[in-house]
């Protein structure tokens, strides 16, 4: 774990681990932007009806994980649409655990990690393409999945 300090992390030192195998120096582990990691817990008000207080009573219920969106330019691998294939083709192994994790400003250690768990591809959108544009060619990908544990 690393100390506590004063000072946060920086936000563009992240790596993400798309097969849950630890691998991601691979540039299929490149994203220039993650966003939406998290998860939130539901509620139901109650009151019963004899109840001395003149208030309602939080109930906790289901909590639900975020979608996540990553962003990244067009690389030409096809890894990730393997991926989604195999989704869309009913494959249940194809559901995986996928890692976010923040690193150190020099990246020699992890100060935290997202694991994503039962994580598929639920949307996956290339472009804009514009043919007087000088941006880069991007793709994005949404993952949803089923519970969000995080390490610090």
């Amino acid at each position: 774990m690393p100390p506590k300090r004063d000072r946060p992390y920086a936000q563009f030192n992240f790596l993400v681990d798309l097969r849950g195998d630890g691998d991601t120096a691979s540039v299929d582990a490149g994203f220039q932007e993650c966003s939406n990691l998290g998860m939130e817990v539901t509620v139901a008000e109650y009151r019963a009806g004899n109840a001395k207080q003149n208030h309602v009573m939080k109930v906790t219920l289901l909590n639900k994980a975020t979608d996540v969106t990553l962003k990244r330019g067009v690389i030409g691998s096809s890894t990730l649409y393997d991926w989604l294939h195999q989704i869309r083709s009913g494959d249940q192994t194809a559901l995986r655990t996928v890692r976010v994790h923040l690193m150190s400003e020099d990246h020699a250690e992890t100060v935290a990690t997202w694991s994503m768990q039962n994580a598929r591809i639920i949307k996956y959108v290339t472009g804009p393409f514009n043919a007087k544009g000088t941006d880069v060619a991007m793709e994005e990908l949404t993952l949803a999945y089923e519970r969000m544990e995080a390490e610090f």
